[in-house]
């Protein structure tokens, strides 16, 4: 007698801050579906919907169209409820299992699932049943205000093998203020604000997930404890169209598996104007001048981006595909890929991260960028790394800094040099296709190993290279083709022999560019995408004392992959150059002026005029 008047106690407490209209239906005893009745345990309570409600078991209490649940237990759940809602009242430390087969509920002033008390609540979906949860797009609210059309203030997981359609018309689609968990099933959400939020975390396994909403995809936003706020993936398909961002974790992202498609703020398409563009003339870019570069625009589609975390985004595997008015993939702090499959387009940059950004393995594909990979710094270790973009390819910068000095540019190295900032390319593919700078580190480079192919600016105010301070090259191969006017190689603190070589004339777009030695081996056979000046090389094939013939045009029978040929028989142009290793950096050909710097040195650039060989 104490429970039920407790359980009738907490009903009418719920009543008055809940308000669902319709008439008040009567309980009646109806034949239930008996498709997992031998799978249940005892004990099991029977709910099915309609103009009558019926029940079979305790712990459940009927007020019209609303249901409470009081207890721990299992509650199997069919049928249509019009304009009702079902709400779990249970122990704090009570497990509430609710079993949708079939359920089609809607409410047009509340959450029509409501979860008030319970340690945790496991929303099941019962095999090859279709469930659908619909609210209304006003809630009349009390003291606790329910922002979602399932709506948990405890622990919610989802599982099952059916499917569940949440519409959410006033701001949610499926919340919890602790964990949020989808192990299974097919959930489809289409929500006017945020998808799924679980505030302490979302956890995301073996369930196929469409998710259309105006603001974020999926979020957990707890910002009061840093182990919390976080968004785990491991498996599974999900499918994002958002009108803010995609996946966004106060703290932590972590994506281990899953097959992912994102598309935010109406796609790259729709990112920011930016102002200045590929640097020149007025928006040229040396130095760290690049530092204002992403953040220079004339309009923008804020808060759009694909993933994003306050502090780290981890990905060791998965299959990815994003499109973002904004940055494909963004963290605060620290972001790492060790494997996974990504495709990005980005309004904005394909990759960014304000403190440091590593690439272990992997394939990843920025197809459009306004800048491509930017940290302050960047550590590439392996991986096949493709990356287009309107600016600089990879950005080495701490951020800020002002705009323009009045009245004049700012020369190369006005900027000193920093540590804190810095490019280490130990192995992997990088390939670059930029119309700004398709290197821009404000600090210093070194390179151990791997490939890098740079195809840079037909714009004389950036380069295919651009560094403050030394850049070492002591292993891997380094091809940059672009403009001559800015144009930098490799530092003398390098051990490994470098060469620049600019032409008389701007060659065309897909122009062999050719150097074998004097005997005719073969050294680099490359075909740079756009109109070149200027072709820097730095190679183990490069010998001191060697000497080298350098031709424009001709064509090869070799295979070439992103413009760089192996193997094949090459069969001569015109030979344009002619040039001895005598240093660890050596420059030949004409120069079409531009910028002073150090000739060879530290920065590697020559001066305008026409340098020794």
């Amino acid at each position: 007698m104490k429970k039920l008047i407790t359980l009738i106690a907490a009903i009418f407490f719920i009543a008055a801050l809940v308000s669902c209209t319709g008439v008040r239906y009567e309980s009646a005893n109806t034949a239930f579906s008996s498709q997992y009745l031998e799978e249940l345990e005892d004990g099991t309570v029977y709910i099915s919907l309609g103009k009558t409600i019926s029940v079979t078991g305790a712990g459940v209490v009927v007020d019209g169209s609303r249901i409470a649940i009081g207890a721990a237990g299992t509650y199997l759940i069919s049928g249509t409820l019009d304009d009702g809602q079902m709400i779990v009242d249970a122990g704090d430390t009570d497990t509430v299992k609710l079993i949708l087969s079939g359920v089609n509920i809607t409410c047009s002033d509340n959450a029509p699932i409501y979860v008030d008390n319970a340690e945790k609540v496991i929303l099941n979906l019962a095999d090859g049943t279709e469930n659908v949860i619909t609210d209304g797009d006003s809630y009349i609210l009390g003291d606790d205000d329910a922002s979602a059309a399932i709506f948990s203030k405890d622990d919610l997981t989802i599982n099952g093998n059916g499917s569940l359609a949440v519409n959410a018309n006033y701001n949610n689609g499926i919340q919890s203020k602790d964990d949020l968990k989808i192990t299974g099933g097919t959930v489809t959400v289409n929500a006017v604000n945020d998808g799924l939020k679980g505030r302490d975390s979302i956890t995301i396994r073996d369930a196929a997930i469409t998710l259309n909403t105006g603001g974020d995809g999926m979020q957990s936003n707890n910002d009061e404890d840093t182990e919390k706020g976080t968004v785990t993936i491991e498996s599974g398909t999900i499918v994002i169209t958002a009108g803010s961002d995609g996946i966004q974790a106060e703290t932590d992202l972590i994506i281990s598996g899953g097959d992912i498609t994102i598309s935010t703020g109406g796609g790259s398409a729709n990112g920011a104007v930016h102002a200045g563009g590929a640097g020149g003339f007025p928006g040229m870019n040396r130095g760290n001048m690049a530092t204002t570069q992403s953040t220079d625009t004339t309009s923008s589609t804020p808060g759009a981006q694909g993933l994003k975390a306050g502090d780290e985004i981890t990905i060791t595997g998965g299959t990815f595909s994003i499109d973002s008015s904004d940055d494909c993939i963004n963290s605060n702090n620290g972001l790492t890929i060790s494997g996974g499959d990504l495709a990005l387009a980005s309004g904005d940059d394909g990759l960014h991260s304000d403190s440091s950004l590593t690439i272990n393995d992997g394939e990843v594909t920025i197809s459009q960028s306004y800048e491509g990979i930017e940290s302050k710094i960047i550590t590439i270790n392996g991986g096949n790394i493709h990356l287009v973009s309107s600016d600089d390819g990879i950005n080495v910068s701490s951020g800020g800094g002002g705009g323009m000095p009045m009245g004049g540019m700012r020369m190369q190295n006005e900027f000193a040099a920093s540590a804190d900032n810095y490019l280490a390319i130990n192995g992997g593919y990088l390939f670059v296709d930029a119309q700004g700078d398709g290197i821009d580190v404000n600090g210093p480079v070194t390179m151990t190993g791997g490939i890098v192919i740079v195809n840079g600016p037909t714009n004389s105010g950036n380069g295919a290279m651009d560094y403050t301070g030394s850049f070492k090259v002591t292993g891997g191969l380094l091809v940059a083709a672009g403009s001559a006017g800015m144009a930098m190689a490799p530092g003398q603190t390098s051990t490994q022999y470098s060469v620049m070589i600019n032409s008389e004339e701007a060659q065309p777009a897909n122009t062999l560019f050719h150097i074998e030695t004097d005997d005719g081996r073969d050294i680099l056979t490359f075909m740079p995408t756009k109109t070149y000046q200027s072709v820097v090389l730095c190679s183990p094939e490069l010998k001191k004392g060697t000497s080298y013939l350098v031709y424009s045009g001709g064509n090869s029978s070799g295979k070439a992959t992103d413009g760089l040929y192996t193997d094949g028989i090459y069969t001569a142009g015109t030979q344009i150059e002619s040039f001895t290793i005598s240093d660890i950096v050596t420059t030949t050909g004409a120069n079409s002026g531009g910028m002073g710097g150090s000739p060879g040195g530290a920065g590697g650039m020559i001066p305008g005029g026409r340098p020794g060989r």
